[in-house]
């Protein structure tokens, strides 16, 4: 019985993830919605992968993802990935998260199940997105709420930027341009 269960639980997880590669493209996590988002949907546009929370201080990039998601969504995907890390910012339930994302922001890009993204249950994701020896381009540390990976059509690494750069400002924009 438990080498059955061990096996199921490896099934699972490798159902979500393959670590071990440079692109986002093979990864595989659940929505916000309990649907799956499959990274390799997104193959040809570019990525801006996100960790959010609703009760921040940048909470209010919400709407600048938003305005840039709508604006480029022919060649970026935005991918928000809750995270209760930093100050106990987002403590509510996926449920609550998604009401308050939509009632507040309008938000329609994709928004991943609330996950850890940092620490000893940081999801494989973010131990992906912030090693380089995993993305084969770059170390971050992910400090606050908000932080931002940009990845190129091919899922391959581009740039990370910490929480005060704006979805909407040139540092960003001028790779979608």
């Amino acid at each position: 019985m438990k080498t059955f269960l061990t096996i199921a639980a490896l099934s699972i997880l490798s159902a979500f993830t393959l670590p071990g590669t440079s692109s986002i493209h093979s990864f595989k996590v659940k929505s916000i919605d309990g649907k799956i988002i499959d990274f390799s949907q997104f193959k040809g546009k570019k990525i801006l992968v996100v960790n959010t929370a609703s009760k921040c201080g940048f909470t209010p990039q919400y709407e600048a993802l938003e305005k840039v998601y709508e604006q480029y969504k022919d060649k970026l995907v935005i991918v928000g990935f809750p995270a209760n890390n930093f100050g106990s910012q987002e403590p509510g339930t996926n449920d609550e998260i998604q009401q308050f994302c939509k009632a507040r922001f309008g938000v329609k890009f994709p928004l991943a199940s609330k996950i850890s993204v940092k620490g000893d249950d940081e999801a494989p994701i973010y131990k992906w997105l912030t090693n380089k020896s995993e993305n084969g381009v770059l170390d971050a540390t992910i400090t606050w709420n908000f932080n931002k990976f940009l990845l190129d059509e091919n899922g391959k690494m581009i740039a990370y930027f910490p929480s005060k750069v704006t979805p909407d400002s040139e540092e960003i924009l001028k790779y979608l341009k």
